[in-house]
């Protein structure tokens, strides 16, 4: 995996203007804050990110991947000034289940989602190296 930084742009802070990859290429649907059993456990959005972020860790590992091979992640939050506010407790969650930063990211508010109690819904793509292009991400 390459992030694509262009000469002269400042770094972005929380993501990677672009990353580029080849290999297998994993779709993971939207996943918001519920478990296994499609039940809300609360309402809270940094308890329903950490939930959406582990219902993603697990659709990956169902092709063999993992966070470290995200490429793209897209957020849609219901509130975009608690999404701010709560903006360290999010960050400290995503860099427990995901880790890296490096992720072409972009996040938008929007008026609903289709389940009535999510705050948040996240879309992943991710990228596993072939084994013999010589990658070790």
């Amino acid at each position: 995996m390459k992030v694509l930084q262009p000469p002269g742009w400042a770094a972005p802070k929380g993501y990677a203007n672009g990353v580029a990859a080849s290999g297998l290429q994993v779709f993971v649907a939207g996943q918001i804050g519920w478990n296994a059993q499609c039940q809300f456990e609360s309402d809270d959005l940094v308890h329903q990110t950490r939930q959406a972020l582990s219902n993603v860790c697990a659709v990956l590992a169902q092709a063999g991947a993992s966070p470290k091979h995200i490429t793209r992640m897209t957020w849609y939050v219901l509130d975009k000034r608690e999404y701010l506010r709560r903006a360290r407790e999010i960050g400290a969650v995503f860099r427990e289940l995901i880790g890296s930063y490096q992720i072409a990211m972009t996040a938008v508010q929007v008026s609903a989602l289709m389940e009535d109690r999510a705050q948040v819904e996240i879309e992943v793509t991710a990228v596993v190296p072939s084994v013999t292009d010589g990658s070790s991400t």
